[in-house]
């Protein structure tokens, strides 16, 4: 199949929209006709920059209230069609596509509807075209493509066929299974769209909350499967209207839809066991197994200040780097690496971020697998400097400029920390953390989608449904990712996923203050939190305060004896609990920069404590400097 994207997809002018278009890999575009009409050009310029920058324009689109007109107003539609010709032949592209009507004037009658689209194929045919018909899903009369192939059926032109658009089908909730009894010759035309399960009128839905392949729940994988059986090879093209994206780059939000395309068929490859037309070679996804480290840039002046906290905080350092200026800490199943290298990618990140996570090291199946498959769907690799004797990590650029690598057990890449690093002798029994639970990243909120393509096409994964979180200076959404292996030494990866639109949430303030996107707070495992944050405090560590409203509220809702609530409240313990089992967390204080850590003991309990969210964002915010206040840049001095 021919990738291809809409320019109403993305943001710009019509150039620069065919430009994002054309870098973004893409050989065919449609070129939405609001767009055509505040161009301030003839079409034929339009054309000739498509030519340039070697694309095909597909069809200029959509004509609309065409069939089933009153015989009064039936010679003025088709008076518009031969205006639309002339304008399609100087696009240089063939295809005149026709959306159901949605006028008030319209009728019904499929013999009706079938007179007016033979006439409209004959007019075509003799200037060589060919005309597409797409049931819209709020269409007056034609509202399910099963009618709208009915009318192409009986016209039965060669040039006349339907266009089928994945979001009109699915969100009706129309089996896509009729679209495998279609001839593939028949189907003019293919548009894909995802779109979260809302409740709203489709027009609504369909304005504002369409999103790529895989950022939604429709089913595409059965409308790609009933597809794919039709032999149908033509145009795949993305047609999204989405608020977020309206806001986005559009250089960001392209490169999203040919990689979200690479990922469909791929994936449509995988559930039939056998190539689809168009797809790209590469290795299937896999799980994470594991986070096999967190690597923080950390300059020398602040390393000792932050090496202080990992021994509070229970982490021994076990290693130092053979050639470089990086250690390696450890408890548990943790690994941390702080990295004060004075050139290079940790430096760079330094300086722009401060003291903060600058990669994050995934254990998989097989590195290179995920490598090849990463290149596969787009993503930007990353080779960093090696020196004698230490192992090339493959990467890629990640969140925020950050990295991704990957490690394996099955190679040499297995034996890294030994590789790389020189034990130090030094031990520690450890304060109680086990094991790194989760990773909450924070990021624009026009990105979050980006992030769960990314993340979501590379990996095996499974998402939950997006969460509003009430912070006391607006809402957060919250949307969390998880790929994992169960059993031992299979911790897999948790990720969570937050962005605000409001300026004043911590979440926002994190991303103006941190200069762009990044992990806000790491959650570390233990088997007993009290016996946990009663240790931390005697290190040092500044906790949470929870507000005692709290446990008055938890005592009326749960089936904890009092004395239990107490204990928690004496040690700022927070509650949840699920079908599954029980959950406890506490918090650290947030330190300069933003991050902080949080101490979770999972019981059974599968969810993440969303309720305790508000509390803890409520506790947060009544800490945190007040919003008029500047925080410091980089280099010392006040900036905003």
């Amino acid at each position: 199949m021919i990738p291809s994207i809409a320019t109403v997809c993305v943001s710009g002018t019509l150039r620069e929209k065919l430009e994002a278009i054309a870098a973004a890999g893409f050989t065919a575009v449609e070129i939405f006709e609001n767009d055509l009409i505040a161009f301030p050009g003839s079409p034929t310029e339009v054309k000739a920059i498509c030519a340039d920058l070697g694309l095909s324009i597909v069809t200029c689109q959509p004509f609309r209230d065409f069939e089933g007109m009153p015989d009064n107003r039936r010679q003025r539609t088709f008076d518009r069609a031969e205006r639309k010709f002339d304008l399609l032949q100087e696009l240089g592209c063939d295809l005149l596509f026709v959306c159901s009507s949605t006028s008030p004037e319209a009728l019904s009658g499929i013999d009706r509807l079938a007179n007016d689209f033979t006439e409209l194929g004959e007019r075509a045919f003799r200037r060589g075209l060919r005309v597409g018909y797409e049931a819209l899903a709020w269409g007056r009369h034609v509202f399910d493509y099963r009618d709208a192939w009915e009318v192409v059926r009986r016209v039965g032109r060669d040039n006349v066929g339907i266009v089928l658009d994945s979001f009109h089908i699915l969100s009706r909730d129309l089996s896509p299974s009729t679209i495998g009894t279609i001839p593939r010759d028949k189907i003019a035309m293919v548009q894909m769209a995802d779109a979260p399960r809302l409740q709203m009128d489709y027009l609504s839905w369909s304005r504002h909350w369409r999103c790529l392949p895989g950022q939604g729940d429709l089913d595409l994988s059965g409308f790609m499967q009933a597809l794919v059986s039709t032999g149908y090879d033509g145009v795949l093209s993305l047609e999204i209207f989405n608020d977020r994206f309206r806001a986005g780059s559009a250089r960001s939000v392209a490169l999203d839809g040919h990689r979200s395309l690479i990922w469909l068929l791929d994936e449509a490859s995988r559930q039939l066991g056998r190539p689809v037309p168009g797809t790209v070679p590469m290795p299937p996804p896999g799980p994470v197994e594991a986070v096999e480290f967190i690597e923080f840039a950390v300059s020398e002046a602040e390393r000792p200040g932050f090496a202080t906290l990992l021994r509070a905080l229970g982490f021994a350092r076990v290693g130092a780097h053979r050639s470089k200026d990086v250690d390696l800490w450890r408890q548990g199943d943790i690994r941390i690496v702080l990295n004060s290298e004075a050139d290079g990618f940790a430096h760079s990140y330094q300086i722009t971020h401060g003291t903060a996570v600058c990669a994050l090291a995934l254990r998989v199946p097989d590195a290179q697998a995920a490598t090849q498959r990463a290149r596969a769907l787009l993503d930007t690799p990353y080779a960093g400097a090696v020196g004698p004797g230490e192992l090339d990590i493959p990467g890629v650029r990640g969140l925020g400029g950050s990295l991704l690598y990957f490690l394996d057990q099955a190679s040499a890449l297995g034996g890294w920390a030994q590789v790389d690093f020189e034990a130090t002798g030094e031990a520690s029994t450890g304060a109680g953390l086990t094991g790194v639970d989760h990773v909450s990243q924070t990021m624009q909120y026009e990105e979050m989608l980006t992030w769960l393509l990314f993340y979501s096409s590379l990996f095996e994964t499974v998402k939950t449904p997006t969460q509003a979180v009430l912070d006391p200076g607006g809402v957060v959404q919250s949307q969390v990712i998880e790929s994992g292996l169960k059993g031992a030494g299979h911790e897999g990866l948790r990720l969570i996923l937050n962005g605000s639109q409001s300026h004043r949430t911590l979440s926002a303030r994190f991303v103006t203050d941190f200069f762009g996107s990044g992990v806000q707070h790491i959650a570390f495992q233990t088997a007993d939190i009290a016996a946990m944050v009663k240790c931390l405090v005697a290190n040092g560590v500044a906790m949470l305060p929870i507000p005692e409203n709290y446990y008055d509220d938890l005592e009326a809702r749960s089936d904890l004896s009092p004395q239990e609530i107490e204990a928690m409240k004496a040690l700022n313990v927070l509650y949840d609990s699920d079908a599954a089992g029980s959950f406890r967390q506490a918090y650290t204080q947030t330190l300069d920069g933003g991050l902080f850590f949080e101490i979770v003991q999972r019981d059974g309990y599968t969810g993440y404590g969303a309720p305790n969210a508000t509390i803890r964002l409520a506790a947060q915010a009544r800490l945190a400097r007040p919003i008029t206040i500047p925080a410091r840049s980089r280099d010392g001095n006040l900036s905003r």
